[in-house]
């Protein structure tokens, strides 16, 4: 498992190091149930802090990604990955909905609303 952090963004660390193991659980990269680091080897390997790890993997566990087992260690969780995707459709859905409404009652054309949609996703 390959974790990369910078100091130079605004994102605080743990949200760094959460959101790159849920991509790679997403990816299939971790598979269900394999061993992720401990918290300290983890902290030491990124030279950052013991407590900055266990928020990290604290969120992961808490959004299903993990399952802890005391004195075991952490381990990829066999929740259902459509299960999380499907979650994540619904917020994206919402927030689109609140877009629509925007653009119905602005006059924004669908066409021209769909390009803003397709500007911004294309820009990263």
């Amino acid at each position: 498992m390959e974790i990369i952090i910078s100091n130079k963004i605004s994102r605080p660390l743990y949200e760094q190091i959460s959101t790159q193991v849920r991509a790679q659980i997403m990816s299939g990269e971790l598979k269900a149930g394999e061993a992720l680091p401990s918290i300290r080897s983890l902290a030491k390997s990124l030279q950052i802090s013991v407590l900055t790890v266990q928020k990290a993997y604290d969120l992961l566990q808490a959004d299903g990604f993990i399952e802890t087992t005391a004195g075991k260690g952490c381990y990829v969780s066999v929740q259902n990955q459509d299960f999380y995707l499907e979650e994540q459709q619904k917020k994206i859905e919402g927030c689109l909905n609140e877009a629509i409404e925007i653009a119905r009652t602005s006059g924004i054309s669908l066409e021209r609303l769909v390009n803003v949609l397709t500007l911004l996703y294309e820009e990263d």
